[in-house]
């Protein structure tokens, strides 16, 4: 590594990022991954919940994933998996960074990969943010779930979740389904920790090759994403009886209250 590339490696110097409000003061949980299962869980004040992912892992149609893996070969399958996740995780960082205004390099070749990607994600996903509220957010609904969102924002005008993610190949709206979950889950959270009213889940999205795309969920149909979760939390608790008889809260009344009275 020569004297330039120590210098962009470590560098730490400013720069400009989004513009900060401190109008949530959030509460931050502790990370806990199993190491025997690599199940993610949130722990906050003693109470441990699972993370959204996990609820949408082990609920999801696994056809798709295992017909794939048989096609191109699970040690192929494992690579490419692996590639995308340290892609991402370093892209995730670039982005973690510039938005607090913290200069950042890394002269990885996966970091040499990530960081055009999170630069196209900045030049176009973040123009229309007018501030933030949190970046790298812990979430959680009491009782139920937690997760990090990416960033919680004012984008157009509406107070939104957004979350980052890199792509092998450019994403169809019909495979999208997971991410508005996600983000739907994360705006619940949200709501009902903060007293917010979240009003979009955004989705930025780019590929190796530099291909921007954007999906956004909004208002009613928000809600309707909201719905869904609620009914995929509610299997997975079937799927786990114990962790059910654990909870502070039964998902299947939540479920019922929300259909009710939308709330």
């Amino acid at each position: 590594m020569n004297d330039k590339d120590t210098k962009k490696y470590h560098k730490t110097g400013k720069e400009k990022g989004l513009k900060k409000s401190n109008k949530y003061k959030y509460i931050q949980g502790k990370q806990i991954t199993d190491h025997a299962t690599g199940i993610r869980f949130y722990d906050f004040a003693g109470v441990r919940l699972p993370s959204v992912t996990t609820i949408l892992a082990k609920t999801k149609d696994q056809t798709y994933l295992t017909n794939w893996k048989n096609k191109v070969g699970h040690e192929k399958a494992e690579s490419i998996k692996n590639l995308s996740s340290k892609r991402g995780t370093a892209m995730h960082k670039f982005l973690e960074k510039h938005i607090r205004g913290i200069g950042y390099g890394d002269v990885t070749d996966i970091g040499q990969e990530a960081e055009p990607m999170a630069k196209k994600i900045i030049e176009i996903g973040l123009a229309p943010i007018n501030e933030y509220y949190g970046s790298e957010v812990m979430v959680h609904y009491p009782g139920l779930y937690a997760g990090s969102t990416d960033l919680v924002c004012n984008h157009n005008d509406l107070e939104s979740i957004v979350d980052f993610k890199q792509a092998n190949r450019p994403k169809k709206p019909e495979w999208m389904d997971d991410y508005f979950l996600q983000v739907a889950a994360y705006a619940m959270a949200h709501d009902q920790l903060y007293g917010s009213s979240i009003r979009q889940g955004v989705i930025m999205i780019c590929t190796p090759d530099l291909y921007y795309q954007e999906f956004k969920i909004q208002d009613t149909e928000l809600r309707s994403w909201k719905h869904k979760f609620l009914k995929r939390l509610d299997h997975y608790h079937e799927l786990i009886h114990d962790e059910k008889e654990r909870a502070k809260v039964d998902p299947k009344l939540l479920l019922e209250e929300f259909e009710k009275d939308g709330r």
